[in-house]
């Protein structure tokens, strides 16, 4: 077995009918997010992160992108009573253009409460535009548990 993560956050996640917004566009658009990360503070290096938005309001799909983190910098977990909150920030590339971004994630323990995407914000050029929620386990907090 592996060495246990301190802080990190697993994210197998996909979010329906989100009206998010884009840089330079006035409005929302409606589409779905799917999140994949496996994110760990003593890992950063092999870590990885992604978000895949596909736009379903626009005829053709125009403003739908695939965000793939290349350098993670940052990551945070915050224990909020039974809850863990995750934040991690670094860089991205979209088409080949490199953009800064900060994901928060958070992992709502009882099976009752859905898990949460807070935010991601990729400054520049996209913002979620407030919290998505995910599926109940699809996303895994590391390091937030009580010893």
């Amino acid at each position: 077995m592996g060495v246990e993560c301190p802080c990190g956050v697993l994210v197998n996640a996909v979010s329906r009918r989100n009206n998010v917004r884009f840089n330079g566009q006035m409005g929302t658009v409606r589409g779905d997010l799917m999140y994949m990360a496996n994110v760990c503070v003593t890992t950063l290096d092999t870590s990885s992160l992604s978000l895949q938005f596909t736009d379903t309001e626009t005829m053709g799909g125009v403003n739908s992108f695939t965000f793939t983190a290349n350098s993670i910098t940052s990551v945070v977990c915050n224990r909020e009573g039974q809850n863990c909150e995750v934040t991690v920030t670094g860089t991205g590339l979209i088409n080949g253009v490199q953009f800064p971004f900060e994901a928060v994630f958070r992992d709502q323990v009882a099976s009752a409460n859905v898990d949460i995407v807070q935010s991601f914000v990729i400054t520049g050029f996209f913002d979620q535009n407030g919290a998505a929620p995910v599926a109940q386990g699809s996303i895994v907090a590391l390091g937030c548990q009580e010893n």
